[in-house]
Parts: C-alpha cells; sequence; structure tokens
C-alpha cells in the first residue's frame, strides 16, 4: 500500500521528463531519389581543338608563406601555402585554391597532393595553404574568417605573371563547402567552384542527418537515434557557439559556373535535398551552368577507402572528370556532355529542418546532468572516505563505521551497483553505435548484427523500472521506521527530530558518516535515473 503509490509517483516524473524531452521524428519522406541523364561521367565541351587533361604538362612546385590574419579578433597565423606550375604551358593561365574539409589540421603538403598535381598538369596555377585556423576548435570554427584568408590566397594566385585574375576558381570539399558560400559572396571574382559532397544545410540539420541516418544503417535502436535528436536540439548559443545555425545555402553562393560531386558510399550528405537546393538557388542567381557527376563506389572524399591512408585512389574517372570540367569551364566552352551523369542519387531520409534550439530543454539538461556529475562526485570521495573507515574499524575493532539499520546498507549497495551496471551498458551501448558510424563514414559496410547497439537500450529500461520499484521499497522502509520513531503523528513529539537528526533514534544509521553516505548515494543515484529520462530511456 505504500510501495506501490511511490513507485508510480517515481515513474511518473521519469516518464514526464522523457515525455516533455522528446523531439518529434522527422524522417519522411523516405527513399527519396534523383535521376541522372546518363551513367557516363565524362565530360566533354565544344571544342576546335584538343583540350589539355592531365599529364599534359610537368609540374614544378615551390612554397611561400603569408600572414593569415583572423578579421574579427586580428589574431594572425602563419601559414605555407603549396603553389603548383604546369611547365611550358604559357601565359593567361586559369587558376585553382583547394579549400580544406573538417579536421583541425591540413597543411599545404598534405593535403590535395594528388588533385593539384593532376590540375597542375592540365595547365592550371593551384594553391594549397594550411587550414587556417588560429585559436579556433571544431567547435568554434571561424568560417567567414577562414573565407577572408582563401581570399587572400586566391589574390597571391591571382597576382602572378603568368595567372588570368580573371580565371581562379575554387575547390571546396565537405565542411569548406560552407566557407565557400561566405568566399563567393565576399569575392564575386571567382570564376567557378567544384564542390565535392557539399554540406548545403546548416551544421544542425545536416550533422543530425548524418547521425541519424548513420545511426540507423548501424542496427542502432531508436532510442540511440533519438538522443541525436535531443542533442541538436540544444541551445548552443547559451555556450556562445553560433556555427549551429550558419545559413550559407543562398543564391549567391552558387552564381557561378559549378560542378557538385557524390559518391553513393557517403553516408554523410543528404544528397538528393542537397542537389535539389543547390539547383534552386543556383536558378534563382540566374546561373543555370550547374553540373553533378555521381560515382556508384565512392565514399564521403570521392575516394575509395579511408582518406587518411596514403595512396588511396579516387574513386572510377572522377579524378578526369574534375579536369575536365574545371579545363572546359576556365575558357568559358561549351559543355557537351549531360550536366547530369553518374550513379543516381539516394537519400534515406529528409534532413529534420524541423530542428531547432531548445533554451527550456537545454536548461533542464544542464541542471540534471550538472548535478548528477557533481553529486556522483561527492558521492565517490564519501564513500571512499566510508570504506576506509570501515576497514580501520574492522582492523582496529572499534564497532561499526557506518552503523546502517534495517539492511538499508545492503539496499544501498545493490541499487548502487544495478544502476551503475545500467549507465555503463547504457555508455557502452552509445559508444558501440559511434564506432560503427565512424566505420560506415569511411566506407565499411554496417554489420549484419547490431548486437549491444539495439540490445542494450530495452534492457537498461527494464532494468531502470526494476530499480524504480526497489527504491520505492526503500522508501517504504524509511516511512515505516520514521512512523515508529514517532516522526509522521501530528503534532511531532518534541525533541523526535532531533533525536533523529542527531542519531539517538535513528531511522538509516546510527553514525554520522552512515548517514551522509547513505543521502549522498541516494541523491546521486536517482539524478543518474533523471538523467535517464532525460535520454528518452522512459519513453515505452
Amino acid at each position: 500500500m505504500v510501495s506501490l503509490p511511490i513507485f508510480i509517483i517515481l515513474l511518473g516524473i521519469l516518464m514526464v521528463a522523457s515525455n516533455n524531452t522528446r523531439i518529434p521524428t522527422q524522417n519522411d519522406p523516405r527513399a527519396q531519389t534523383f535521376a541522372t541523364l546518363t551513367a557516363d561521367t565524362q565530360v566533354t565541351f565544344d571544342s576546335p581543338e584538343p583540350l589539355p587533361g592531365i599529364g599534359t604538362y610537368k609540374v614544378t612546385s615551390r612554397h611561400i608563406e603569408i600572414d593569415a590574419k583572423r578579421p574579427s579578433t586580428g589574431e594572425v597565423q602563419r601559414i605555407r601555402m603549396n603553389i603548383r606550375e604546369p611547365q611550358g604551358a604559357g601565359t593567361n593561365l586559369p587558376g585553382m585554391v583547394f579549400m580544406h574539409g573538417a579536421g583541425h589540421g591540413g597543411t599545404c603538403d598534405d593535403s590535395f597532393g594528388d588533385i593539384a598535381t593532376s590540375m597542375s598538369s592540365a595547365g592550371f596555377v593551384t594553391a594549397v595553404i594550411d587550414k587556417p585556423v588560429w585559436s579556433t576548435n571544431d567547435l568554434t570554427r571561424d568560417y567567414p574568417g577562414s573565407a577572408a584568408v582563401y581570399d587572400q590566397a586566391i589574390n597571391v594566385i591571382r597576382d602572378l605573371d603568368q595567372v588570368d585574375a580573371h580565371k581562379v576558381g575554387i575547390y571546396a570539399t565537405s565542411e569548406s563547402t560552407w566557407i565557400s558560400s561566405y568566399l563567393v559572396a565576399m569575392d564575386h571574382d571567382i570564376a567557378f567552384q567544384i564542390l565535392l559532397s557539399p554540406m548545403v544545410f546548416s551544421p544542425r540539420h545536416a550533422v543530425a542527418f548524418l547521425a541519424i541516418q548513420n545511426f540507423a544503417l548501424a542496427g542502432a535502436n531508436d532510442g540511440y537515434q533519438a538522443i541525436v535528436r535531443r542533442i541538436l536540439s540544444l541551445d548552443m548559443g547559451m555556450f556562445g557557439l553560433t556555427n549551429i545555425d550558419l545559413h550559407t545555402a543562398t543564391p549567391q553562393a552558387y552564381s557561378i559556373p559549378t560542378l557538385v560531386a557524390y559518391g553513393s558510399k557517403d553516408v554523410m550528405t543528404a544528397q538528393v535535398q542537397g542537389f535539389k537546393d543547390i539547383l534552386d538557388q543556383a536558378h534563382r542567381a540566374g546561373n543555370w551552368n550547374v553540373s553533378l557527376r555521381s560515382y556508384p563506389v565512392a565514399n564521403h572524399v570521392l575516394r575509395l577507402g579511408d582518406e587518411a591512408q596514403n595512396g588511396t585512389p579516387f574513386a572510377d574517372d572522377y579524378e578526369r572528370d574534375a579536369v575536365s570540367w574545371a579545363v572546359g569551364t576556365s575558357r568559358g566552352l561549351t559543355q557537351t556532355s549531360e550536366p547530369i551523369a553518374g550513379a543516381p542519387l539516394y537519400q534515406s531520409i529528409a534532413v529534420p529542418l524541423g530542428l531547432h534550439s531548445r533554451r527550456a530543454m537545454t536548461i533542464y539538461g544542464i541542471l540534471v546532468l550538472g548535478l548528477m556529475a557533481i553529486m556522483m562526485l561527492v558521492a565517490t570521495v564519501v564513500g571512499v572516505i566510508a570504506l576506509i573507515a570501515h576497514i580501520r574499524n574492522r582492523i582496529t575493532h572499534r564497532g561499526p563505521a557506518l552503523g546502517f539499520q534495517y539492511r538499508f546498507g545492503g539496499s544501498l549497495l545493490m541499487l548502487t551497483i544495478i544502476t551503475m551496471a545500467c549507465m555503463l551498458l547504457f555508455v557502452g551501448g552509445l559508444g558501440e553505435v559511434v564506432l560503427a558510424v565512424v566505420h560506415l563514414s569511411w566506407g565499411s559496410a554496417p554489420q549484419e548484427d547490431a548486437g549491444m547497439m539495439y540490445w542494450s537500450w530495452p534492457v537498461v529500461q527494464i532494468v531502470c523500472i526494476g530499480v524504480v520499484w526497489a527504491w520505492s521499497r526503500v522508501f517504504a522502509g524509511m516511512i515505516e521506521v520514521a512512523s515508529m520513531r514517532g516522526l509522521l503523528t501530528w503534532p511531532v513529539k518534541r525533541g523526535t527530530i532531533r533525536h533523529i537528526v542527531s542519531g539517538e533514534e535513528p531511522v538509516v544509521a546510527t553514525t554520522r558518516l552512515g548517514r551522509v553516505l547513505f543521502w549522498t548515494t541516494t541523491v546521486a543515484m536517482l539524478l543518474v535515473l533523471l538523467s535517464f529520462s532525460f535520454w528518452g530511456l522512459f519513453l515505452f
């Protein structure tokens, strides 16, 4: 009669918390496709004479250094620039500057070496610079500032005697396609752009799509997928992180001749919605010179494997096609091959464009998770002290160090062990999902058996219900003991509360250390359950 109402109240609180932090699922329409006009990706132009291609000219390389100044702060990063030049190609040459994708590093010597050399061997003067990062990190990247530095590199190429200043384009990949939007808006004389696996949508929506899709492909339980929606609905502006809601898909960003390249094994970009948006924005800007090339076995970086490994080649004829398109476009020729070619685009789920910052949920999550971390630390410290005191008293025969009564000590120990086991199982399942997603991102096939990624979620849910019931029994026992001590009578007997607090008539333990250990651990474990509810483990 006592335990059941307590159980219902505790479970109700946890379920309400889970429901109030639930983010609506937005995966429809599913299985979107975009047909191509031909499977042949070769790029050709109406030219009276043969155009230079890969290997036409020998390439030399030289390095210079420039000071990259961050406009918003004045911070300066000394960066190197690797300039590759075709020998004997004459003057009025086109140029190209390469822009780094995701990651904190990236130097002028370990990035774009193969494609930059191929471009230069076809008559381009190319430049690869050290990635401008200053004191930023992946979350605080300065995209407008980076655009200014890449424009600085473009102007260095324009100032070279053999380069036609009006024929310099850019090659942007993945994350840098957010930067290229700022760059094209900043510099109206950029001649053309090659966008490899462009992100298109804001970081909040692009990363949410990436994670949700990959969680599903990896076979993760829907509960783990819902965690992504909660994380990507946090109000990052409270922490000064404003990049998450960048809006760079504007007509200006696609107002110049554009080649978009995708790989069918790319599980990081929304290809169908992304390319449709690019076409729409380009047409709004009056630009109809947009081409697409899609390759059936290429990953996010158009490679046949991990780009981090030396010698990983580009897929199929991407390198040939990109060079051919750049050569013909820089000369202002008319393309005779189909603009939309290669493998048809496919997108498994829709981009969750409805995600937005939720300040109330963010504040609640910070409070719950922050208090949980603090109380777990406090409980751990008190637990260590209690263990040392227990061992000391056993050795010196001083009597009990904790003095738990009515089996509260055993119940507390068992519930703590089970609750922490749930947390480890939860973290382990989530960690396995993250590893699987990393492997998918680099082109690996999903595992046939999802294993822990799937079954750990319902197991934690079931065990948590049992833990809530066990806690209700503990609290019922405390109420019973408190009743025997006269605490629940009205009016309360004089001196009752003082006797309980002082330990003269204890409810939980006879020693102060035992009582402190009980309550700090109890609060910590209940906050663990409340944090589980924040992540949606009490949605059934």
